[in-house]
């Protein structure tokens, strides 16, 4: 039987009631068009009025010598174009731009080491004009952070540093800085993920990624969180085309405060913790067989004699789950925790060895430097000459990222008109042995250059590989 048009409306009518009885239903019933301009406007500009003025812009400048002319000396050539179209090299100037953070109330400014590496000259121009000369007084490749101070006249915007382990995925971040040169830019966005690594930038494994807009130019720019402090400095972004895709990386906080701490305690380079261990990942196989249920940590490959790990109780296989009790999700991110641990002091690890875990104590100090440096600069006949070599230590190998298992003296300069240059040396060779007899030591080195011979017969490693050569 068909319902009659009075029975529909009071099924409708019944409906209505059901509805309107759920919270989802009253929330929209109470849904009304804004009447207030209050309830309308939602806006960061208090936030950028507060920030931006702390945010510079940098600019390197490097000398690049060009390639001399293949027509130099011709006379055809220099007849109708003048002999300083063919004569001597000349330079030319190449400049690079990006972004900077003003982090205190003396003039020192946070950025990236690829916006200042190599540079002969540094200005940065604030975002009222003014422009000043920098000197750098820190670089640290391996975070990709440098600091730069410059002499303010009157008072300087400052961005206060904040927390970034407090961050949250889906917390609301700002990115202030100047991209492809158009001039101060802001943009919005989240974070992503947290703790991100292997994007290609270096061997920094700790990474803020955000979807707000970041692009060439924004590199050493501000990251921001709501409450309107610095919480990353903006680094690099995933991008096959060049312009954002809405993946950036930003180096957290905590380890631009670690860099400054640095160079307030009046050191060029940035100290980090030595342990004295090889890590390795945690695969899926790896978890398994330890009783993780997923891959996690840090599995500890080698332990040197005599070091701090050793004096801690690691053991071949265990594996590095926390510091501090601050998680360490993979093997990349545990340089990023012990680096913002600090040094002279202890750590707590959470260890998980024989399917135990465990709690066990490791000092934090710097890498010693035993044997000393000894810097010592080839000459003669040989092969070698034109090499500067250092003694291999601890301490010089954690600056020039060098297994700590390797043993010798490396190459930290290389002559460019010496016969070492010719036969390919480079900075970061490590020599390990030359006929026969181990290179222990600079001057053992320089004794052997020194010697005549009938051939070279030699062993050097270079990027973990170890190459030998024989030479007449």
């Amino acid at each position: 039987m068909r319902a009659t048009l009075p029975m529909r409306l009071t099924r409708f009518a019944a409906a209505l009631a059901v509805l309107f009885a759920t919270p989802i239903a009253a929330a929209y019933a109470q849904t009304a068009v804004p009447q207030t301009r209050e309830q309308v406007t939602y806006s960061y500009a208090p936030l950028v009025k507060q920030i931006a003025p702390a945010v510079v812009n940098v600019y390197a400048a490097r000398e690049v010598p060009q390639r001399r002319s293949p027509f130099a000396g011709d006379p055809f050539f220099e007849r109708f174009f003048g002999r300083e179209f063919s004569g001597k090299p000349q330079r030319r100037q190449s400049q690079s731009l990006g972004s900077g953070v003003i982090v205190s109330a003396d003039g020192l400014v946070i950025t990236n080491n690829h916006v200042i590496e190599n540079a002969d000259e540094v200005k940065i121009a604030l975002a009222d004009g003014r422009e000043y000369e920098a000197e750098i007084k820190l670089i640290d490749k391996k975070s990709d952070l440098a600091v730069l101070q410059f002499k303010p006249e009157g008072e300087l915007p400052v961005v206060k540093l904040g927390d970034s382990e407090s961050l949250e995925v889906g917390d609301l971040v700002l990115a202030i800085g100047n991209p492809f040169g158009v001039g101060q830019t802001v943009t919005s966005g989240i974070v992503s993920a947290l703790a991100r690594s292997q994007n290609g930038v270096n061997d920094f494994g700790f990474f803020i990624q955000t979807d707000a807009s970041i692009n060439p130019g924004n590199s050493g720019g501000a990251l921001v969180a709501m409450n309107g402090n610095l919480i990353g400095i903006n680094t690099a972004i995933y991008s096959r085309s060049g312009g954002s895709n809405g993946i950036g990386f930003a180096v957290p906080s905590n380890m631009v405060q670690v860099v400054l701490n640095s160079v307030r305690l009046g050191s060029s380079t940035l100290m980090r913790p030595w342990i004295g261990a090889q890590f390795q990942a945690v695969t899926a196989e790896i978890a398994e067989s330890v009783g993780l249920d997923r891959p996690q940590g840090a599995l500890v490959a080698g332990v040197f004699g005599g070091s701090p790990a050793e004096a801690a109780g690691l053991q071949l296989g265990d594996v590095i789950l926390a510091i501090d009790g601050k998680a360490v999700p993979h093997v990349d991110a545990l340089g990023y925790r012990l680096a913002t641990a600090g040094l002279d002091r202890t750590a707590s690890l959470t260890v998980l060895s024989r399917s135990t875990r465990s709690e066990l104590t490791l000092k934090l100090a710097a890498a010693p430097e035993v044997p000393v440096r000894d810097t010592r600069l080839l000459r003669g006949r040989s092969p070698f000459a034109g090499l500067t070599v250092i003694n291999l230590s601890p301490r010089t190998a954690q600056e020039l990222e060098i297994p700590d298992r390797v043993r010798g003296v490396v190459v930290s300069k290389v002559d460019q008109r010496s016969p070492a240059r010719r036969l390919g040396f480079r900075a970061g060779d490590v020599l390990l042995d030359i006929n026969g007899r181990d290179v222990s030591s600079t001057k053992v080195m320089e004794d052997i250059a020194s010697r005549r011979a009938n051939g070279w017969r030699f062993a050097i490693e270079r990027e973990g590989k170890v190459l030998r050569q024989f030479l007449r």
